[in-house]
């Protein structure tokens, strides 16, 4: 199914046309329409796999202790009915969590029955994923707090995703800019769509960039070797996700001069379901204009396991 989705949005895509012209570098417009398009092939294949975006079906806030999980009513992590009614126990720690399989229950991890399972947090830099029937779970830590972070990778959601709206291709809005490096990278505060939950990434500075003949900024988030920004423009709420789009670009040369393509912008997590812990846009990085490029927003490919479909 997820192949058939693939193959048709392509076919979709192979029929958008570029506007005339040059973009950004002066780039041949053709070969930009062909690199965004090939960007958004591989955007919507991102989703789709079983660890991507749309498999997620629950999240779970824990602090130390003990929480039952399965799909009985009275489970502290109530599971899909998919679910056993009573799949195991969690014991939480500081540091994640201990998975202890109920009785005559199959639970595994990486394919290998796993009575008991150590659950480091994500960021330990190690992820370990239990899984029983089509569901699988792990633990994840964000801005020092742990959840429970549970998949369904036959969820039906996922064989009827698509397709994915975008504005048309715009090479007037494939940029150069220059980043302005502050004297040390800054811990910047970054709110996020879950109430008083808030992340301190490093920002290296600001990029300024034209559009129309005037100047905007913004300020991007280091990402390896990649600079990693959270923008709002005047589209959101009506065009677009309301609390922003992402964007992704190459670190600048020795310069600092480099590609920002708003044709690559795209939604962010909880644009597709309620279970994502997404930065949102900051005041400083929500431009005053109508950024007509890049991902749109349709509420129809949102799912919330509390609203009917």
């Amino acid at each position: 199914m997820k192949k058939t989705i693939l193959s048709t949005y392509l076919a979709m895509l192979s029929l958008a046309t570029a506007a005339c012209g040059q973009a950004g570098d002066g780039i041949d417009a053709a070969a930009h329409a062909d690199e965004v398009l090939e960007w958004r092939a591989g955007r919507l294949e991102r989703l789709l796999a079983p660890n991507g975006f749309l498999t997620q079906v629950g999240l779970h806030w824990v602090e130390a202790g003990s929480y039952s999980m399965g799909s009985a009513a009275d489970s502290d992590i109530l599971l899909p009915p998919v679910a056993a009614a009573t799949v195991g126990e969690l014991r939480v720690t500081a540091e994640g969590g201990v998975f202890m399989a109920a009785e005559g229950v199959e639970v595994t991890h990486d394919g290998m029955p796993a009575s008991e399972l150590v659950m480091p947090a994500d960021t330990s830099g190690e992820t370990v994923i239990a899984a029983h029937r089509s569901l699988a779970w792990s633990v994840i830590e964000r801005g020092g707090k742990l959840a429970v972070r549970v998949r369904d990778y036959e969820h039906p959601w996922v064989a009827s995703f698509g397709p994915l709206p975008y504005f048309d291709i715009d090479p007037a809005l494939r940029v150069e800019a220059v980043l302005k490096r502050y004297d040390e990278p800054r811990k910047i505060t970054v709110d996020t769509v879950i109430e008083g939950f808030q992340q301190f990434p490093v920002s290296p500075g600001v990029a300024t960039f034209e559009i129309d003949g005037t100047t905007y900024e913004l300020e991007p988030q280091s990402a390896g070797e990649q600079l990693f920004f959270v923008f709002g423009d005047a589209t959101n709420r009506g065009d677009t996700y309301g609390a922003g789009r992402y964007l992704y670009t190459d670190m600048p040369g020795d310069d600092g001069r480099f590609i920002i393509d708003f044709n690559k912008s795209y939604s962010p997590p909880c644009a597709f379901n309620d279970f994502s812990t997404c930065p949102v846009a900051s005041p400083r990085n929500r431009l005053p204009i109508r950024v007509e490029a890049g991902e749109k927003y349709d509420p129809a490919l949102h799912y919330s396991a509390t609203a009917s479909r």
